[in-house]
């Protein structure tokens, strides 16, 4: 068995991420894409959306893809919000099966910074996608082609806040979640 993690606030999911995990399939031997929406950050502004929100933007998000799942083990209210720590979980629940950690280039170019970075990299395999700035040449990660997109939550935000429509950016289903619940306004 093999898996393969794509954690982020999700504040709200986008179509980049779904593009990422996408590629993930299309690139790794991998069963599953794990969502894992973060809880307690350390290295960034919290989440403008509740938990539930975000939850229920990726639920619909994922809606008629097994492949896609959804682990809220970060959203639990003991959770530490590192990454080792859910690496560590996870390889308890999954003993020796193959773990791909997904990230984009300018996260990984700032692993070292992380806690217990090389516990990260023993944990799991380190999967990159190109962001613009930023490299993993030369790098111990795999590395897929990514044509990246401009989707940013906090575009995404922006717009909402105004009214403006957010078709091609998020979901149908997510567009017509924030709308009528009144996210980012």
């Amino acid at each position: 068995m093999a898996i393969a993690i794509l954690g982020g606030t999700f504040d709200p999911v986008h179509n980049a991420h779904l593009a990422m995990a996408e590629a993930a399939l299309k690139h790794l031997p991998i069963e599953a894409v794990l969502f894992m929406p973060t809880g307690t950050t350390h290295y960034r502004d919290p989440a403008l959306a509740s938990a539930a929100d975000r939850l229920a933007m990726l639920r619909l998000a994922v809606q008629g893809r097994p492949e896609f799942k959804i682990d809220e083990r970060e959203l639990a209210p003991r959770a530490t919000g590192y990454t080792v720590d859910t690496l560590r979980s996870l390889r308890a629940e999954l003993g020796d099966a193959t773990i791909y950690f997904l990230m984009g280039s300018d996260q990984y170019a700032k692993l070292d910074t992380w806690r217990d970075p090389d516990e990260v990299r023993r944990l799991a395999e380190l999967v990159v996608f190109a962001r613009p700035g930023a490299s993993a040449k030369g790098k111990a990660a795999k590395t897929i082609a990514f044509d990246s997109m401009k989707d940013s939550g906090t575009e995404i935000r922006a717009r909402a806040k105004r009214g403006e429509e957010l078709s091609g950016l998020v979901p149908a289903r997510v567009a017509d979640y924030i709308a009528r619940h009144g996210l980012y306004r």
